[in-house]
This record gives C-alpha cells, sequence and structure tokens, in this order.
C-alpha cells in the first residue's frame, strides 16, 4: 500500500518540477535528474516486479518465494530511499558541482551523492521508517488487546512492536545528535531558527529554549523558559559553545524562525514520549503486567500516530529551515520557479495537485484503517474454495479481499 501511494504521489511530483519549477529543473537539473533516474532503474523495477506477488501471492507460491517477494519490495523501498535522500541532501549541502553559464554541472558524482549531510540524513530516516512502522504496530495491538483480543497473535505484535520502538528511539537519540551537529556546521541559519537563537554566544553559555515565541520582525524571543548552559551542551558538546545567531545573517536569508522553532520541537516531544514509552514497557515486562496494565495499553494506542507525526514534522523543520534556498547558498526559492506561469496557472496546478494526493492518501489511509482493524490473522489456505492446481478463490483486489471478509462476518453475526 505503502509502496502504490508512493509511485502515485511520485508521479504527480515529477509533473511539478515541469510544471511549478522549471527554473530549478532547468538550472539543477542535471544533477538531480540522473539521481532520481537511479532510483527508477536501480529500485523501481525491483519493488514493482515484486510487489504483485507479495500481494496477491499468497497461496500461489511457496511461504519462501512468497518471503522472498517480500524482502525483495523491502530491499528495492531502502534503495529508493537511499537515492531520493541523496538528492535532497545534496540541495541541502551541495557539493561536487561548478556554475558554468547559470547551469550547475556535475564534476564529481562521489561527492555529489555522498554530500556531508546524506549519511546522517540517510541513517535518520531509515531508522524512522522502522520507527513509524514499530509504533503502527503497537498502537493496532494496543488497541486489539483494549477490545478484549487475548491470543497469541495480537500480543506477539504488540510486544514486537515494542521492542522495535525500544531499539530505534535508542538509535536515534545517537543519531539526531550527530546530525544536529553537521548542520550547526553546514547549514548553522536553520540551526539558529530551529532553536530561537537571535545573539551569537560569545565566551557564554547558551541555553536550550523549552519554550519560546520568535518574533522575526523584532528580532528576539517573546515568553522564553530555558535550560541554561544546555544548548551549548548539546549542540557543541561543550558547556561555553558558541553558536552563531541568526543575527548574523541578513535577513533575506533566514528561514521562519517561529514554525522552524516549534516544528521541531513537536518532533523532539514525540520522540521523548517514545523513548518513555519503551522504558514503561520494559517495567512492565518485567512486573509481567505488559498486557494487563490498560492505563499503558491506552498510551500506547495514542502513541500509534506520533510516528506519522514526529515524521512529517522533522520534514517542516528539514525544509523550511533550508528557506530562502531550493539548493543551499547557491539557487533560491524564488529564483528556481517557472516564470513563464502565471500566478493562477500556479494556484490551479496547485489545487489538481492537492485534490490529487487527497484522493490517493485518503484511499490509502481507509484502507490502512480497515486493515488495522481487523488485525493480525493466521493465514491459512484450508478454508478457500480450490480452482485449479495451485490456485484459490481469492478477490484480485487487497481492497475487495477486506469488504468479502467483512461482508463474511456480518452473515455470520
Amino acid at each position: 500500500m505503502a509502496f502504490a501511494m508512493g509511485v502515485v504521489s511520485g508521479i504527480v511530483m515529477a509533473y511539478q518540477f515541469g510544471t511549478n519549477w522549471s527554473e530549478f529543473s532547468r538550472i539543477a537539473g542535471s544533477v538531480t535528474g540522473p539521481l532520481l533516474t537511479y532510483e527508477v532503474l536501480s529500485a523501481f523495477f525491483l519493488e514493482a516486479g515484486f510487489l504483485g506477488i507479495m500481494m496477491f501471492g499468497w497461496g500461489r507460491f511457496s511461504e519462501k518465494s512468497h518471503f522472498f517477494a517480500t524482502l525483495m519490495v523491502a530491499i528495492g523501498t531502502c534503495i529508493s530511499m537511499f537515492w531520493i535522500l541523496s538528492s535532497n541532501s545534496w540541495m541541502q549541502t551541495p557539493q561536487g558541482i561548478a556554475l558554468e553559464h547559470g547551469i550547475l554541472v556535475p564534476k564529481d558524482w562521489w561527492m555529489i551523492v555522498f554530500n556531508p549531510s546524506f549519511p546522517y540524513r540517510f541513517a535518520h530516516m531509515s531508522i524512522a521508517a522502522f520507527l513509524v512502522s514499530g509504533l503502527l504496530v503497537t498502537g493496532s495491538s494496543a488497541w486489539h488487546l483494549l477490545k478484549g483480543r487475548r491470543d497469541a497473535l495480537v500480543k506477539t505484535s504488540f510486544s514486537m512492536g515494542l521492542w522495535m520502538v525500544l531499539l530505534t528511539s535508542s538509535l536515534q537519540l545517537v543519531v539526531g545528535d550527530q546530525h544536529g551537529l553537521n548542520t550547526l556546521h553546514h547549514q548553522p541559519a536553520k540551526l539558529a531558527a530551529t532553536e530561537g537563537h537571535w545573539e551569537t554566544n560569545h565566551q557564554q553559555p547558551m541555553p536550550l529554549l523549552l519554550f519560546a515565541i520568535p518574533d522575526m520582525q523584532q528580532e528576539k524571543n517573546h515568553f522564553e523558559l530555558g535550560v541554561p548552559y544546555l544548548g551549548s551542551l548539546i549542540l557543541t558538546h561543550e558547556m561555553n559553545g558558541a553558536v552563531t545567531g541568526l543575527k548574523d545573517f541578513p535577513h533575506d536569508e533566514r528561514p521562519n524562525a517561529l514554525l522552524v522553532f516549534w516544528s521541531f520541537r513537536v518532533m523532539v516531544s514525540m520522540g521523548m514520549l517514545m523513548v518513555l514509552m519503551s522504558v514503561l514497557a520494559l517495567w512492565l515486562r518485567y512486573r509481567q503486567r505488559l498486557y494487563d496494565s490498560r492505563g499503558f495499553l491506552r498510551f500506547a494506542m495514542l502513541m500509534g500516530a506520533s510516528g506519522y507525526i514526529a515524521l512529517l514534522a522533522g520534514w517542516v523543520t528539514t525544509e523550511v529551515g533550508r528557506q530562502p534556498w531550493v539548493v543551499y547558498g547557491l539557487l533560491k526559492t524564488i529564483d528556481g520557479l517557472s516564470h513563464q506561469v502565471s500566478a493562477p496557472q500556479v494556484g490551479l496546478s496547485l489545487t489538481i495537485f492537492v485534490v490529487v494526493y487527497s484522493i490517493v492518501f485518503g484511499s490509502g489511509f481507509y484502507y490502512l484503517f480497515k486493515l488495522i482493524r481487523k488485525g493480525p490473522q493466521h493465514q491459512t489456505l484450508e478454508h478457500q474454495e480450490a480452482t485449479g492446481v495451485g490456485h484459490f478463490k481469492t478477490p484480485m483486489r487487497p481492497m475487495s479481499m477486506l469488504d468479502a471478509e467483512d461482508l463474511d462476518e456480518e452473515k455470520k453475526s
């Protein structure tokens, strides 16, 4: 399902490069174009080739073949993530290129692919993908446990999801710290906006702001609440480490501090709650009350969507934080727009894109919620009607299969 949503949304995004971002495509397309082409050639066909077997092959292929197909789809998705994040990271920390006649020309593909922020962003997003999945499994399993379902499948999925959240949330603390140090070095304006930091702290510690309302016009924060020394300690690993303030950057090169400040804190808050849930789960395992504490089950159920919230908040921080640049330090966002397209035309195309995205993701989430409501099931073939050697009477579309199963349950009740 996620692959299908990614394919459809990716096709729409490709049209956006031509309609709304033609100048960006003209200037930087010789770099971003090949990277996305590598993604299609190395990953897309691998995913697409095995996706049909994974979705429709249960009962038609052996369990080992079906598992292999599922593994290939997962590997293809990771390869897709590699190339897409490489392209995005290059736009954040560009290198390996030269400016010739107003065009960014690639000179060193190794430097382009493995640009300074790519290893940290790739590790950060890889862990986040498993973390989001673990939270979704945990939340849906907690819902079934609260509804009274106590079979081994639900308990196992709940336990496995919690172990995954514990592992990935712990790793994310370390990787996130290193990613922050990389941002401090390569995108200091983004980091200053993230921390609501206006004045460079020379020879004095920087506090870590827990709450503030950054004011871009007055160049200060309202209602600050911070922890002394902690900002310098986390960002520089020194008690009095200096961090460049937003005032050291030109007005037209500062990101929206209010939006970036709070999107980052939403992401971090979700991360802290994930760690808290993992610690509580360890304690309840020790007390042998993991499946019986209704308060914890409610907490775990509510945390099911926290991965998506943290993921979106993190990407808002990443993309808004690099503004006003579309290619950091080289090409501003306003210069990447299509100059030949009028404002009404841009508005119309944007409206169409929003409608398409709403339909795609709306359908995807509808199907996802149907799967969650059904919960984990034993996959057996003994109750299916055979229609030939190696073939079974199963619907050819996954959503139809769920609808058919819902009708069967209604008839039984």
